[in-house]
């Protein structure tokens, strides 16, 4: 399948089936790192409520495949993989309008994807199960655990689920920005400097969060979190994680959630707490001063 990343729109050209999507994002990862097992490196989801939305118009007479912005060259490539597998194709045209920010450890690649697959999908009447989407993402790059509405347990660089743990009530996620972008890819290849105490320590995060999240404890959760991003400074320091941790003590957070391989991190606050919209307040000041910048985010709850 020819594919360009520019976009030449020829007068009359025949459309045909539009298909559309849209894919949540997450605010970095409650957890992740390596357990003691084959294929240990995984990570914890954590929904939020921005998305990516897709739009996928077939174009009967060929004209090649497009995307657009330009530079999406990795959700084109998942086009070209499907479009490759159907019958006399033809083109289209690829649309990408997202709300999360690349390279910050927000899901935004992987948002993408899921989105447009999906999108492809629907526009072709194919099924995209999860484990369809899966095998295709396996082969561009290591992949969130965004195929699922739910907070899941995701082996990101072998692109499959470990388990679903369930749903959590809403956070607010008091958030700031180092600067700069992580490439997914480039991350990935990193070697890892745990140790077999650390993997033996992330499998008793996991089981820990597993248990929190089934019992919707927001602290438990916020203080794995919090362990989760201290164990990760030996692998991408973040120069503000302990006066993030600082200011969450202060503010009465449950806990700071980072971007394991972005540029990220977040305050967790529990908005049905009383006192949520003052700590709120303080925090997002304290971020400010701290970064000069700061973001609120919400988190997802599913049925």
């Amino acid at each position: 399948m020819t594919m360009t990343g520019d976009i030449a729109l020829t007068g009359g050209r025949r459309t045909g089936a539009t298909g559309m999507s849209s894919t949540f994002g997450t605010f970095g990862e409650l957890l992740q790192g390596v357990l003691p097992e084959d294929d240990g490196d995984f990570l914890v989801t954590l929904p939020v409520a921005r998305w990516t939305s897709v739009t996928f118009q077939t174009y009967p007479d060929g004209d090649g495949l497009h995307v657009w912005p330009p530079h999406k060259k990795k959700a084109l490539r998942l086009v070209s993989m499907i479009m490759d597998e159907v019958p006399d194709p033809g083109g289209g045209l690829l649309t990408i309008d997202s709300m999360l920010p690349e390279g910050k450890g927000l899901a935004s690649s992987s948002a993408d994807l899921v989105a447009t697959a999906r999108a492809v999908g629907n526009a072709l009447d194919l099924p995209m199960p999860p484990r369809r989407i899966e095998r295709y993402l396996a082969r561009i790059e290591p992949t969130d655990g965004v195929l699922y509405p739910a907070v899941v347990a995701f082996h990101h660089r072998s692109v499959r689920l470990r388990a679903k743990l369930g749903s959590l009530p809403s956070m607010a996620v008091v958030s700031i920005d180092e600067g700069g972008a992580v490439d997914t890819v480039d991350f990935n290849r990193i070697p890892k400097p745990f140790t077999a105490a650390d993997k033996r320590e992330y499998a008793a995060l996991l089981d820990r969060l597993t248990g929190a999240v089934a019992r919707r404890d927001l602290a438990e959760v916020g203080a794995v979190a919090t362990r989760s991003a201290r164990m990760n400074q030996a692998l991408r320091h973040k120069k503000s994680l302990d006066a993030m941790i600082a200011v969450c003590e202060e503010m009465g957070g449950l806990g700071v959630v980072i971007g394991h391989s972005g540029t990220t991190l977040g305050i967790l606050l529990d908005t049905a707490d009383p006192a949520c919209a003052g700590r709120l307040a303080a925090a997002a000041q304290a971020c400010e001063e701290l970064a000069g910048n700061v973001t609120v985010y919400r988190t997802l709850s599913f049925p």
